[in-house]
């Protein structure tokens, strides 16, 4: 089975081409969040490296989020046009669950890892997942929360790993909260990671939702309504 993986959710753009579990191609281009004029090309340029083409993938996997709100769209709007037009399954993977492939190998049975990206403003969005039988249980669902609240939050697990961009911004708080967890020194999304966390959850049969996973409204919805709140009073 050959997978095509869109990562759109951060700043780097990913693509990576895999035959089931071995990559075979990987692009990342981290030139701020420009991913309308970027993921084509990259598309277009890992085909030609593997000598493929969009008729060869199997199954496309696509990043839903959280993270950007432009590059998510992006990402799920290209993975849905591939499907409408051709046919080809899809599958949508939370950019948390993604981060938690990034210590996949580092992991024993019953390991719990808490995915943590930065969110701006001392905020966060996070979830946590237990590795159980080289799979990942979900025991915290992603949710968006300031950090003040996910260091009050009552994680009753042996070992914790934290792992994305927010586990590095904010080490110190989190380490003195937790004081028996380990950090991972891989925080980046990952485009190959996240193909091998949607060929899973293809081969076992979860849920193909690629629609994009938004935690909390976008800035500039927001601003509005706080702009309308005030003009009311």
């Amino acid at each position: 089975m050959k997978i095509l993986s869109i990562d759109t959710a951060s700043n780097v753009c990913g693509v990576s081409i895999l035959e089931e579990n071995k990559l075979i191609c990987n692009l990342d281009l981290n030139t701020g969040r420009t991913h309308s004029e970027n993921l084509m090309p990259m598309i277009i340029e890992a085909f030609t490296n593997t000598n493929l083409s969009i008729k060869d993938i199997d199954l496309i996997v696509c990043d839903i989020g959280p993270g950007s709100f432009t590059g998510i769209r992006i990402g799920v709007a290209t993975a849905k046009a591939f499907q409408d037009s051709l046919g080809i399954p899809c599958i949508g993977v939370s950019s948390l669950e993604s981060l938690a492939y990034n210590e996949k190998e580092n992991l024993s049975n019953d390991d719990c890892i808490c995915s943590v990206i930065d969110c701006k403003n001392n905020n966060c969005y996070y979830a946590v997942y237990k590795f159980i039988n080289n799979n990942f249980q979900e025991i915290v669902a992603p949710k968006a929360d300031s950090v003040e609240n996910l260091k009050k939050a009552e994680f009753e697990y042996k070992n914790i790993t934290f792992v994305g961009d927010g586990a590095n911004i904010y080490h110190q708080e989190l380490s003195s909260a937790f004081p028996k967890s380990t950090f991972s020194s891989n925080c980046i999304l990952n485009s190959y990671q996240l193909g091998l966390c949607g060929l899973n959850k293809f081969k076992t049969k979860q849920s193909d939702n690629i629609l994009p996973l938004y935690l909390k409204k976008p800035q500039a919805q927001r601003q509005l309504e706080e702009n309308l709140l005030k003009k009311h009073n």
